[in-house]
């Protein structure tokens, strides 16, 4: 069981290929003569020794109280911090392959059903020649990559298992197989769920958080973690706000209570109403993404420059 959400172990697959789980769990033991050790445990690999040890265990006292048999409080705190910088280092290398290569990448976040599949595949289609890949995670089947697929759109499929979030480890090997185009968008269609991807940095520019009309507009603040992380949230299906009763203040304020910064746009995938702004901000973030990269191009350029030039005074 992974440490950090609780999500059980299983095979991930990218498109039919077995991939390594990068996280982890461990225990640790506390024998007869009061020596300690912790075992570390990389899911998706049968353990490298067996348990049943010739000597008797006594577990710590404290242990009984985490939510790992045998892992102390303070175990479980060490264990997480370590996922979570495997995965950040992770992230921060699939950042700089993107950046160097000039990709807009937003990690698309939500409940399930919130209408994430829907609004991508229109907006590939409104994009038009705009380059666009996805990256799409579920637990199970690839029907949402194939929607995606079906728009003329690059996808690959990620299935986690029981896992219940995608982690930057997963990205990369996915990154890997898709072919980018150089000043491409990137989107990257996460697990249904406002829990956990909020603590997993994919290497993205930003989190992009979809809440639908059709849900509770009080997520913002029953789930403050997931907008917190999130740069921009989308209010989505506003079509059908003549057919509820929904507060759009209310969950707008909700939403920068906890996060003042967050931007806001109402769309519709179906009736199209916001699109536009949607569009111009996936626009906007492209031409930046295509402008750093060109600047880190030109300093290189002036550096290899100075350094020829030295060369030759020397000479």
């Amino acid at each position: 069981m992974c440490v950090t959400c609780g999500c059980g172990e299983g095979e991930v697959r990218i498109e039919g290929e077995a991939v390594h789980h990068e996280h982890g769990h461990g225990h640790a033991h506390v024998h007869a003569d009061g020596t300690r050790h912790d075992h570390e445990h990389p899911h998706g690999h049968e353990h490298a020794h067996p348990h049943d040890h010739p000597h008797d265990h006594s577990h710590d006292p404290a242990a009984s109280h985490s939510h790992a048999p045998g892992v102390t409080q303070k175990r479980m705190v060490q264990i997480e911090q370590d996922i979570l910088a495997k995965n950040n280092a992770y992230a921060q290398a699939n950042r700089q392959a993107l950046a160097e290569r000039g990709i807009f990448a937003l990690n698309l976040v939500s409940s399930p059903g919130s209408g994430k599949t829907t609004l991508l595949c229109k907006t590939i289609a409104l994009l038009g020649l705009q380059p666009v890949a996805v990256i799409e995670g579920d637990q199970q089947t690839s029907q949402d990559a194939d929607r995606i697929r079906a728009t003329g759109a690059q996808a690959i499929q990620i299935n986690t298992g029981k896992g219940c979030h995608l982690d930057a480890h997963m990205v990369g090997h996915a990154m890997d197989q898709l072919k980018l185009a150089d000043d491409a968008l990137l989107l990257i269609e996460n697990v249904g769920n406002l829990v956990c991807p909020a603590a997993f940095d994919l290497g993205e520019a930003h989190k992009v958080v979809i809440l639908s009309v059709t849900e509770g507009e009080d997520k913002p603040i029953k789930y403050p973690d997931m907008f917190r992380a999130a740069s921009l949230m989308l209010l989505n299906k506003i079509d059908l706000l003549p057919h509820l009763t929904y507060d759009v203040d209310a969950a707008i304020a909700y939403a920068r209570r906890v996060n003042p910064q967050i931007r806001v746009i109402q769309l519709s995938a179906t009736s199209g109403e916001g699109m536009a702004e949607w569009l111009a901000y996936l626009r906007d973030g492209m031409t930046q993404a295509h402008a750093a990269k060109q600047q880190t191009v030109d300093r290189l350029k002036d550096r290899i420059a100075q350094l020829e030039a030295r060369l030759q005074v020397q000479a």
